[in-house]
C-alpha cells in the first residue's frame, strides 16, 4: 500500500515539475533578450529596472522539491507506521484455571545376593537371597490457588499397602515463617533424609537412617533467603505415625529443625561446599524409644523371610531422645561428596542417658564428566543427567558414575546390645537418560552383636529404576 501512494507522487510530480523548469528557462531567456524597458499591458506597469530574479530549479530553494521531500518523508512515516502496526503481538500467556494437577510416579526393582561367614549364620540362620519391588509410587502434585500447592503421594510396595508416603499441603508467602506445610512428609533432619529417594547415590540411605524421625504427620515451615545460599525449616508432629498417616497416643510428640547454608560456591568452575545442623526432639506414646536398621539393603521395614535388621536396640524404657546432626558436602565438576555425623541421647526412665552415635562418609565420580547439581530449595544435592542419552541418533552412552560408601553406627551402650555396624559400600551407576537408571552396589557388613560377636555378610545388589 505504501509504495502504491509512492510511485503515485513520483508519476504526478514528475511531469509538473518538468513543465515547471521549462517554464522558468522561457522567461529567463526573454528578459534576458530585451534590454528595453517592458510594458506589461495588463497592470500597466512600466519596469524600469531589471527584471525581478527568478527562483530557477538548479537553487537551493526550489519549493517543488522541498515538497516533494516533505512528501516523501510522510510517505516513509507512514510505512513505518503501517509495518509497526501489522508486526505480531507478543502472545499473552493464558491464564492459569486451579486446581492444577500433575501425575507422577516411579518404580524401583531390586535383587540381592547374600554370602555370609558362619558367624553370620550363627545370628541370622541361611538370609534368603532377595527379589522385590523396593517401592512403587504413584503421585498428584499441583495448586488449588496462587499460594496453596499440594501433594499426594502413595506407595503400592510397602507393607499395609496402599501406604502414604508424603501428603501435604503447602500455603505460601506466610509473613515471617515463610512457608506452612501441613500434612505428612518428611521432617526437616538430615541431609541423605531429605535427598530424593530417586537422586540416591547407593540404593539405600545410611545406617544411621535407623535413627531419624522421617516422615511424620504434623505442622511446620519452611523458608530460603533471597540469595537461596541459606535455608531453614522447623515442624512438631506426632510421633510414631504409621503407614497411614496415624498417630496414636496423648505423649506421642516431637520436633525438628534445620539450618543450612552454602559455605562457598563457584559457578564458572561448577563448585560449591554446603553445611547444616539438625535437631530433633522425640517422645514416643508407648514411653519407649527403639533404634534398628537393615544392612544398608532390602529396605527399613523387615519382613519375615527377607533381610532382618542387622542392628537392633530394642525397646528402651524412656521418656525421650534428643538428635544431633551436622552435614557437610560438596560438590566439583565431575566430583562429590557427603557426609554427616549423629548422636542420639536418650533419656531412659532409670534416670541415665544413653549416648548412640553414628556416621558416613561417601564419595561419587562421574567418569563420563556431568556434574551433580546442588538444589538450594531443598539444600540437598541433585540429580544427574547424561549429557549423552542412550539410544538417540548415533546412540549414546549415558553417564557412568563409581561410588564409595563407609557408614558406621554403635548401638551397644550399657546393658543395651543392639549392636555395632560397619559397612562399606561400593557402587556403579549407569544414567541411561534423565529418567532411567541401574545400580550396582557390593556392600560388606561388618557386625560386632551379641551374643555371636562378628561377623561378616556380603551382599551384591541391583536395582532397574524409572520414573515420570
Amino acid at each position: 500500500m505504501a509504495q502504491g501512494r509512492l510511485l503515485f507522487a513520483l508519476l504526478v510530480l514528475t511531469p509538473l515539475n518538468f513543465g515547471l523548469a521549462q517554464a522558468d528557462d522561457a522567461a529567463t531567456a526573454f528578459f534576458s533578450e530585451s534590454d528595453s524597458p517592458l510594458f506589461i499591458q495588463d497592470s500597466g506597469l512600466l519596469l524600469d529596472s531589471a527584471p525581478p530574479e527568478i527562483i530557477g530549479p538548479d537553487t537551493d530553494a526550489d519549493p517543488v522539491d522541498t515538497r516533494f521531500e516533505a512528501l516523501e518523508k510522510d510517505l516513509k512515516a507512514l510505512k513505518a507506521s503501517l509495518e509497526k502496526k501489522d508486526a505480531p503481538k507478543p502472545a499473552t500467556p493464558p491464564a492459569v484455571v486451579y486446581p492444577t494437577v500433575k501425575v507422577t510416579g516411579f518404580f524401583q526393582a531390586d535383587a540381592g545376593w547374600l554370602t555370609q561367614d558362619s558367624a553370620s549364620r550363627q545370628q541370622f540362620g541361611d538370609i534368603q537371597d532377595n527379589r522385590a519391588f523396593r517401592r512403587t509410587r504413584l503421585a498428584a502434585v499441583g495448586k488449588v490457588a496462587e499460594n496453596v500447592s499440594y501433594m499426594l503421594e502413595m506407595d503400592f510396595a510397602f507393607n499395609g499397602r496402599p501406604s502414604f508416603m508424603d501428603v501435604w499441603m503447602d500455603i505460601a508467602n506466610m509473613i515471617p515463617v515463610g512457608t506452612v506445610r501441613i500434612g505428612q512428609w518428611r521432617q526437616p533432619f538430615g541431609l541423605n533424609e531429605l535427598t530424593s529417594v530417586k537422586e540416591l547415590t547407593f540404593l539405600e540411605r545410611p545406617s544411621m537412617f535407623g535413627m531419624s524421625p522421617f516422615r511424620q504427620i504434623g505442622v511446620g515451615f519452611h523458608d530460603v533467603s533471597g540469595d537461596e545460599n541459606v535455608t531453614w525449616a522447623a515442624s512438631v508432629f506426632g510421633s510414631a505415625t504409621d503407614a497411614f498417616g496415624n498417630s496414636i497416643g496423648d505423649r506421642g510428640y516431637g520436633a525438628a529443625a534445620r539450618l543450612t547454608k552454602v559455605l562457598m560456591e563457584d559457578q564458572c568452575s561448577d563448585f560449591l561446599v554446603h553445611s547444616g545442623v539438625g535437631y530433633s526432639y522425640v517422645a514416643n506414646p508407648n514411653k519407649t524409644i527403639e533404634y534398628r536398621n537393615v544392612p544398608e539393603f532390602g529396605g527399613a521395614l523387615a519382613v519375615p523371610g527377607t533381610i532382618p535388621f542387622f542392628v537392633d536396640t530394642l525397646p528402651i524404657p524412656a521418656d525421650h531422645a534428643n538428635l544431633l546432626n551436622g552435614e557437610l558436602a560438596g560438590t566439583w565438576g565431575p566430583l562429590h561428596a557427603q557426609s554427616e555425623l549423629r548422636y542420639a541421647l536418650v533419656d531412659t526412665k532409670n534416670g541415665g542417658t544413653l549416648v548412640f552415635p553414628s556416621a558416613y562418609a561417601q564419595l561419587g565420580w562421574i567418569l563420563t564428566g556431568e556434574h551433580r547439581p546442588y538444589n538450594k530449595q531443598s539444600a540437598a544435592l541433585g540429580r544427574i543427567k547424561p549429557r549423552s542419552v542412550l539410544g538417540v541418533k548415533c546412540g549414546g552412552s549415558g553417564a557412568w558414575e563409581l561410588a564409595i560408601r563407609y557408614s558406621w553406627i554403635d548401638l551397644n551402650q550399657g546393658t543395651v546390645t543392639g549392636g555395632e555396624l560397619k559397612n562399606t559400600a561400593y557402587g556403579v551407576n549407569w544414567y541411561l537418560n534423565d529418567y532411567t537408571k541401574i545400580q550396582f552396589n557390593y556392600i560388606n557388613a561388618d557386625l560386632n552383636r551379641a551374643p555371636v560377636g562378628n561377623s561378616d555378610t556380603h551382599i551384591f545388589a541391583m536395582r532397574a529404576q524409572l520414573d515420570f
